[in-house]
């Protein structure tokens, strides 16, 4: 990992900005993640039976990308009528699979009914239909809450969008969030070698922390494709500590919130230095009064 000071805000962005914009990223996606098969084996089961136990039918996919997480719960979850699923980004460029993959498939009920949308997590209450009752589960999966940087120094904007989250789930609802171990990585200057998502034999990740008044401001990315730098990319990421983010959900969804964290899709205890984090936490159901 390589290690920049600098007094600087770095390479700061500009609240969502569509780090895919150029369409590389999202041209060589496919080929980073490997095998959609291979990769959903990886976590759907902990996935779908989290999502079932919880009896969520109305789901948002928050960061569908290329739609192989939706396309995923569509063919898990999609023959219960009451399985309504919402898929949203911000990149069109990474939109375009989905959009094709909704079209190719259109002829089965549950893809023609994929409700795919662009959307933007700090006016995602305007940008996504809600169901009257709010949706059951909103995922944001594969680390993609971190392409939103703290470009204030006081994540604002975060906030905003863990609130949208939060507003957008009905009471009982849950939200499950993922981020890379960044802790890992700021310690040991390298990511775990292991990879719960990602299957892909041609690409390896190499990480650069930016630094700013001895902060770690942002990480760098750095997708490197074997024997073919036409195929490499970068993306700029905010390094999340767990108890940092901890405290971001929590502080919107309220302290005694029901939280739960897992280590690569496993108990946290059982699961030292996990590649990933992922988040599960609880909007509390309304308290009743009397009168109500």
């Amino acid at each position: 990992m390589s290690a920049i000071q600098t007094q600087s805000d770095g390479v700061a962005q500009s609240g969502v900005q569509d780090q895919y914009a150029d369409g590389k990223a999202a041209k060589n996606w496919r080929l980073y993640i490997g095998e959609q098969s291979g990769r959903t084996t990886n976590y759907k089961t902990f996935l779908v039976n989290l999502l079932k136990e919880k009896n969520c039918t109305t789901i948002m996919d928050a960061a569908c990308g290329t739609g192989v997480d939706s396309v995923m719960l569509i063919e898990e979850m999609g023959s219960n009528p009451a399985f309504n699923l919402t898929s949203c980004d911000f990149s069109d460029k990474m939109l375009k699979d989905a959009f094709k993959t909704r079209w190719d498939r259109r002829r089965e009920k549950p893809f023609f009914d994929w409700v795919i949308e662009e959307g933007n997590w700090l006016t995602l209450k305007k940008d996504v239909p809600v169901p009257a009752a709010g949706f059951d589960a909103i995922i944001c999966m594969g680390n993609s809450f971190p392409n939103l940087m703290d470009e204030h120094g006081d994540y604002r904007n975060q906030k905003i969008a863990i609130k949208n989250f939060f507003d957008m789930l009905k009471p009982g609802g849950i939200l499950i969030i993922d981020h890379r171990n960044y802790d890992y990585i700021l310690t040991h200057g390298k990511s775990p070698n292991k990879n719960i998502y990602y299957n892909s034999s041609i690409y390896k990740v190499v990480t650069k922390t930016i630094y700013e008044d001895g902060k770690a401001k942002q990480i760098i990315l750095d997708y490197r494709k074997k024997d073919e730098e036409d195929g490499n990319f970068l993306l700029h990421v905010q390094p999340y500590k767990l108890a940092e983010f901890t405290s971001l959900l929590k502080g919107v969804f309220g302290s005694t919130a029901n939280h739960k964290v897992f280590g690569d899709f496993k108990e946290l205890k059982d699961q030292p230095d996990p590649a990933f984090f992922i988040h599960m936490i609880e909007k509390p159901a309304r308290k009743i009064t009397m009168g109500s």
